[in-house]
């Protein structure tokens, strides 16, 4: 028995599926541990003690720990990804990416994106679309934004028939 790959992706989030000015709010939440945090810091060799010195933070205008930026990201772009890139062929760019509120161990995030551009690509397979992320806190203030283009795989020629 073999299934088809189409089989293993959404059914709703091919190249046709995005239209500009489509706002898309995902289901899914993560709360930031410390343990992606201190890792992921530690591991890109990010040497702000902002990120792991929990002593010298309690002096800091912050009292505790802030996560760092490039995990904050990654996990609204993660949390993005199931409704808008689970169908894509290549990542084509990573754009104004801002950082808005510091999130701090305990923070929970949620996102939500933007359709901003839906384009023919240079192949007849694929088509290119731009999001913009947004991220949010348990409080719903606004902790990140950025733009993501992606190629996407066309319905008719990758869905099922």
């Amino acid at each position: 028995m073999t299934t088809k790959l189409s089989a293993l992706t959404g059914r709703n989030n091919y190249f046709e599926d995005f239209s500009v000015g489509l706002v898309i709010r995902h289901a899914r939440g993560k709360t930031m541990e410390p343990l992606e945090n201190v890792l992921i810091t530690n591991l890109v060799m990010n040497t702000a003690q902002g990120h792991f010195n929990e002593d010298a933070m309690k002096a800091s205008a912050f009292k505790q720990r802030i996560s760092y930026g490039g995990v904050n990201f990654s996990l609204i772009m993660g949390l993005a990804s199931q409704d808008t890139c689970e169908n894509a062929l290549a990542e084509l760019g990573l754009d104004n990416i801002r950082l808005m509120q510091p999130v701090f161990h305990g923070d929970t995030l949620y996102a939500y994106s933007e359709v901003l551009e839906v384009k023919d690509a240079d192949r007849e397979d694929a088509g290119e679309v731009t999001f913009r992320h947004y991220g949010v806190n348990q409080r719903d203030e606004q902790i990140f934004q950025g733009d993501r283009r992606v190629l996407l795989k066309r319905r008719s020629h990758w869905g099922d028939r």
